[in-house]
């Protein structure tokens, strides 16, 4: 059992991190369905590897059922947990591979507990529709329905793979739009933001943050410059930039903490979202 969870702990936490937005969570699960392995005749395990994943998916869906409420009564908009993804084999840090983007986690709240599974199983993980059907304890045909099902929910057409665009944004070209907020260039913002931009902002009700979220341009902005000028009168207050979840990641410390992580993701050359993940809960798996 040593041995497969040594070669199965990172699958499993990507997947069970990816099902539910939550590392913390996902951290629990790995450790629970071992905990169950554990007593299990290695002998019913045929296919280790179809077997754990089954029995994640299992405990994931049950914890997705009872989180919908709590997400629901969730202070302001609520954003998955970061991650810190620096090329490191530790147990943390596996799990780059199979990792969807910080934008499609989020447009992952969308789906119900079965089009999440069936959806991450497939887009993030590729598993044949036959493995999924297997997993989930439906048909391969339904699989298939689930899959355009949530596609359509998330706003991706059929055809289209989850092409993570926000991946390709390099430091220069965040360099350009922290410098535009850094000088107060508001015409230099704008050509950065698309017009539709929307900005969420995640405190939880701990701290600080938009309980509604900015829409427009304009209206995001406004309300970064206006950040900007509050933070640049504090001493404590840095920039910097770190991989997170895959992709460059904004990380703003107060006091040398982490006060806030913000993703951007960018749709035909322009910010279309920004999120800003500020709840104290939501920071400690990023390296501090």
């Amino acid at each position: 059992m040593e041995a497969l969870y040594e070669q199965y702990k990172g699958l499993m936490f990507r997947l069970a991190y990816q099902m539910l937005g939550s590392a913390t969570d996902a951290e629990d699960v790995v450790q629970d369905v071992f905990v169950k392995a554990h007593d299990v005749p290695l002998a019913h395990m045929s296919e280790p590897k179809a077997y754990l994943c089954k029995m994640t998916t299992n405990r994931c869906l049950d914890l997705l059922k009872s989180a919908r409420k709590k997400r629901e009564l969730y202070t302001g908009p609520w954003l998955p947990e970061p991650i810190s993804t620096p090329n490191s084999d530790s147990y943390d840090t596996v799990i780059t591979k199979d990792l969807l983007s910080y934008a499609m986690l989020v447009l992952l709240e969308r789906l119900s507990p079965a089009e999440r599974a069936v959806f991450v199983l497939r887009e993030a993980f590729d598993f044949q529709y036959d493995e999924i059907a297997e997993l989930v304890g439906k048909t391969e045909a339904n699989c298939r329905k689930i899959v355009s099902r949530a596609k359509k929910k998330m706003g991706i057409a059929p055809e289209e793979p989850h092409h993570t665009p926000e991946k390709e944004i390099g430091e220069e070209w965040i360099g350009r739009f922290l410098s535009a907020l850094e000088h107060g260039n508001v015409e230099t913002l704008l050509t950065l933001l698309a017009t539709d931009a929307v900005l969420l902002s995640d405190g939880g009700g701990k701290v600080t943050a938009a309980l509604h979220p900015i829409l427009s341009g304009e209206r995001v902005a406004s309300f970064l410059l206006g950040l900007m000028r509050s933070f640049s009168k504090r001493a404590d207050f840095s920039v910097e930039l770190a991989p997170l979840n895959n992709q460059t990641g904004v990380v703003i410390r107060q006091d040398g903490k982490i006060d806030t992580l913000v993703f951007l993701h960018i749709e035909h050359g322009a910010i279309h979202n920004l999120y800003f993940v500020r709840n104290p809960d939501k920071l400690r798996f990023v390296d501090s």
